[in-house]
């Protein structure tokens, strides 16, 4: 078996059926799938018998321990040389495992990882939010863009690893949150090669609304500061610029109040997002959306970054007990 693909799913069947409907129509085909419920109130059997004679599926469940433990968990059952973690809210394109055997016959790689993007279907604020995630002005292009302030560490969306690879370095560890950049940090500092593959990138849905995608990236603010207490390298200039965002807001804001001059630099900021975003997406619609999703990406990410910073940097508490109620519940 040459690729073992591993969902983690909660609570999400009409995903994973978009999912496996993809999965269909791979053109390479040595590859099994493993679904793996994470204590979902809402399961997914109905779908994974959908497709139980049409794909190599199998499906398991589990009590719910986070999605790191869950991929753990699938790997252990898996048969593959390669094992792809997925996201429940991807869409593979047709050609998307023929582009991972391209790149891995070309130049051999322990771990890789690709881009993603917005499908055609997705809803404006869909694509609105993938834009936020993947623009140079937003996330400094470190998500697999062509530009980047740092280097690419696979993300769990879309992350494959040799699965010898995998067990040597013993999977995905306990963190509830930022686990999947820690993986990365892991197969990095182990020596192991690991690539980017821009050919093998996936649509990825994300959240669906604004309010729980300040959610999202609040605790991946959290959570960078945790993987800085692990590891204090891993801290880089582009990972606090989100912070430094939300704190000169909030000085421009007030400002504001004896000069209100000083808001044509966030106007300025809104206007060249306003234009990226409609050109990319060719829709002004969506490019107006993008400007909130992208105020909502950095000073979401910031306030979690700084709350984190304060608890953890200031006040010196561990990640369990300054954290509990966004990870822990």
């Amino acid at each position: 078996m040459r690729y073992s693909l591993i969902i983690p799913v909660y609570n999400r069947p009409n995903e994973v059926d978009e999912l496996l409907q993809s999965l269909l129509d791979q053109r390479f085909k040595d590859f099994e799938v493993i679904v793996v419920e994470d204590g979902s109130s809402v399961p997914c059997t109905a779908v994974i018998e959908k497709y139980a004679r049409l794909l190599p599926v199998r499906y398991f469940t589990k009590p719910n321990s986070g999605p790191g433990q869950t991929r753990n968990y699938g790997a252990e059952r898996s048969n593959g040389e390669y094992l792809i973690v997925l996201d429940s809210d991807c869409i593979l394109p047709p050609g998307y495992l023929e582009a991972v055997e391209e790149e891995l016959n070309r130049e051999p790689a322990d771990a890789f990882g690709g881009p993603d993007r917005a499908h055609e279907s997705f809803s404006d604020v869909q694509k609105a939010i993938n834009y936020a995630m993947t623009s140079f002005f937003t996330t400094g292009g470190i998500r697999g863009g062509k530009k980047k302030m740092d280097k690419f560490y696979p993300r769990s969306f879309n992350m494959g690893i040799k699965a010898d690879v995998y067990r040597a370095l013993g999977g995905f560890s306990k963190m509830r949150f930022g686990e999947d950049i820690d993986f990365s940090i892991r197969i990095f500092k182990g020596g192991y090669r690991c690539r980017l593959f821009p050919g093998a990138w996936v649509w990825h849905k994300r959240r669906t609304d604004l309010k729980k995608f300040f959610k999202q990236v609040h605790n991946s603010g959290i959570a960078r500061i945790n993987l800085y207490k692990k590891y204090p390298e891993s801290l880089k200039l582009v990972h606090m610029l989100p912070a430094v965002f939300t704190v000169g807001v909030m000085l421009v804001l007030l400002a504001s109040l004896a000069c209100p001059w000083s808001l044509l630099l966030l106007a300025a900021f809104a206007l060249i997002i306003l234009l990226d975003a409609t050109v990319q997406n060719k829709s002004l619609k969506i490019g107006i959306i993008s400007v909130a999703a992208a105020f909502i990406q950095l000073t979401g990410y910031g306030t979690g970054f700084l709350r984190a910073w304060w608890k953890r940097c200031v006040l010196g508490k561990d990640e369990f007990s300054a954290f509990e109620k966004n990870f822990y519940k």
